[in-house]
């Protein structure tokens, strides 16, 4: 994986985090065209995702990172897929999907194993058991 495109990824994280998510999409977008590997373009829309003005865009992102993810992922993939179905789940919600927000709150449950037992591992957690509350 390069390690100036996920350093350039940061950096659009960053603008985001700061108030500057027009300034993100577009160098995530740039990213998105410049990258040719599967687990950067896979980062690359997740993290575009939240950086989106609609939901409906939101999830167009998702969609994209989630179909850069092989079929058997291996473990380069797998720290993405809880956080990524999360925030399929989320976004379905939103739309009013409630089928497919559940499908993918299953997905995400079954893939939360592989977290790590830190601050990220327990915000993923958390948002999972907060879905699944909103979607009983």
């Amino acid at each position: 994986m390069s390690e100036e495109i996920m350093e350039r990824v940061g950096a659009a994280v960053t603008l985001g985090r700061e108030g500057d998510p027009a300034a993100a999409r577009e160098l995530l977008a740039e990213l998105w065209d410049e990258a040719d590997d599967p687990v950067q373009r896979c980062a690359i829309a997740h993290y575009a995702a939240d950086v989106q003005e609609s939901v409906a865009e939101e999830l167009a992102w998702d969609l994209r990172a989630l179909a850069v993810v092989p079929e058997q992922p291996d473990a380069r993939f797998t720290g993405f897929l809880p956080s990524l179905h999360l925030n399929l789940t989320d976004a379905y919600r939103r739309l009013g999907d409630l089928d497919a927000a559940r499908r993918h709150l299953a997905f995400a449950t079954e893939h939360a194993p592989v977290l790590p037992d830190d601050d990220y591992g327990r915000m993923i957690r958390g948002g999972i058991d907060n879905q699944r509350g909103l979607l009983t």
